[in-house]
């Protein structure tokens, strides 16, 4: 149901109880305005740490959101759904504040719950973030593998920017790893892949990539 057909419905069952007297009919109103408020939490929070990437200031409302958003829908019992605010939770924690050792539970945590629900989206999202927390630390090996099986996920749903995105953080793993002409190949390919979708935002990143790894 969207946005209006649940404000309808509240107003609806608001009239079922208090001209039917049927005072559950409150309960499920309630709940179908928690959907509501869920779903516009998640989307302000989003919009929140977009201008965040581009401004740079942080804005605590973010975080509120996110985790009023995650509240809600573990109440609601959409998994699939807490798993995605959970990981925006962990990615607010992570890119905001550069506080990888908050970040890191919220990330397993939303993996786990994307897993549950089967929303590879998320569970792509979870792992190359859990991938650049493996990265930091210095665990290079654990890192290629959670980018690497985000990319597979990424492949199999077509979520073919996304894969560019990868491929640059393993083009970075490869470098710092010694094999430059690997690394090579994926900056290749992550272009190749963001020219066809036209995602102009990873070809800039590609160029910033090639600069800093001195790749033509």
């Amino acid at each position: 149901m969207n946005v209006d057909g649940r404000i309808e419905q509240a107003q609806l069952l608001y009239e079922r109880a208090v001209f039917g007297g049927d005072s559950d009919a409150l309960v499920t109103a309630d709940l179908g305005l928690d959907a509501v408020e869920a779903d516009l939490a998640l989307a302000r929070g989003r919009l929140i740490h977009a201008r965040f990437l581009e401004e740079r200031i942080e804005d605590e409302r973010e975080l509120t959101l996110f985790e009023r958003a995650a509240e809600l829908y573990g109440r609601l019992g959409h998994v699939q759904s807490e798993g995605e605010a959970v990981f925006w939770v962990g990615t607010f924690h992570q890119v905001v504040r550069n506080d990888n050792e908050t970040a890191l539970p919220a990330f397993k945590r939303a993996l786990g719950l994307a897993t549950r629900a089967g929303d590879r989206l998320t569970m792509s999202y979870a792992l190359r973030h859990i991938g650049f927390v493996d990265h930091m630390a210095g665990r290079l090996d654990e890192a290629r593998t959670h980018f690497e099986e985000s990319t597979r996920l990424r492949r199999e749903l077509g979520f073919l920017p996304g894969v560019a995105a990868n491929l640059i953080g393993l083009a970075y793993l490869a470098a710092q790893q010694d094999r430059r002409d690997d690394a090579a190949v994926l900056l290749r390919e992550a272009t190749d892949l963001a020219e066809k979708t036209h995602s102009h935002g990873v070809l800039r990143w590609v160029a910033g990539a090639r600069e800093e790894l001195s790749m033509p």
